[in-house]
């Protein structure tokens, strides 16, 4: 898959700015940083400079790294060029996220009262709607989207159960909202409940279709190539 700097540009801008802040930040602030809130967005944990400022953008970095060299070992690499717009803007969303919550935590280290659930709890929807809204485009292939041996095994049931799950990741994200709002452990644990329900429909309605195909022909461009 031959990289789109039009998405890798913004990525690595990101990037960038998470290692300028971490280095900008670093003789500013004191050894001791909050790494870890609550429920309700208080501090409840605290860790070293490293941990504070460099742990997250090198987490970031690996991600990036990780997911631009999976697809080229892919046995359907082939497939990633007929979803290369929907790939790029999936990682844009996932490096986005992830530079923002890194940006709510510098804001906390210097000192200034972050509720980091009203933060992350929002972030983690919307990038569950934005991911929700780009399922149903995913072609086929080993690492990216829902992959179960039957919607590996079955072109009726990876693009049904991708517009399911499309849907059903969306709703997942506006769950969240209530839980920013109320910020309780109970409201917590029923977005958690039904989550784990959705993705654990979304793998039984891909067994489901897979039963119910006539023909079970497995998704073009997942065997491997030859080249």
């Amino acid at each position: 898959m031959k990289l789109n700097w039009r998405f890798e540009l913004p990525q690595l801008l990101l990037i960038g700015a998470m290692f300028a802040a971490a280095l900008w930040a670093w003789p500013q602030l004191p050894d001791r940083l909050p790494i870890h809130w609550n429920i309700h967005g208080e501090v409840d944990g605290w860790g070293n400079k490293f941990m504070g400022l460099l742990f997250v953008p090198l987490i970031v970095l690996g991600i990036y790294v990780l997911m631009v060299i999976v697809p080229r070992f892919d046995p359907g690499k082939a497939n990633y060029q007929s979803f290369q717009k929907v790939y790029g803007i999936i990682r844009m969303a996932i490096v986005a996220y992830l530079a923002a919550v890194y940006a709510a935590m510098l804001y906390a280290a210097f000192g200034h009262k972050v509720n980091m659930t009203s933060v992350i709890l929002p972030l983690v929807g919307i990038l569950f709607i934005v991911l929700g809204n780009f399922l149903s485009k995913i072609r086929p292939n080993w690492f990216v989207g829902v992959r179960t041996p039957w919607t590996l095994s079955s072109q009726l049931s990876w693009d049904k159960t991708h517009r399911v799950a499309g849907w059903l990741f969306i709703l997942m994200g506006f769950l969240f909202v209530p839980v920013a709002l109320l910020q309780t452990m109970w409201s917590l644990l029923a977005v958690l409940i039904c989550d784990g329900l959705c993705l654990v429909w979304i793998v039984i309605y891909s067994y489901l279709v897979f039963r119910s195909d006539p023909h079970r022909v497995p998704p073009a461009g997942i065997s491997p190539s030859n080249d």
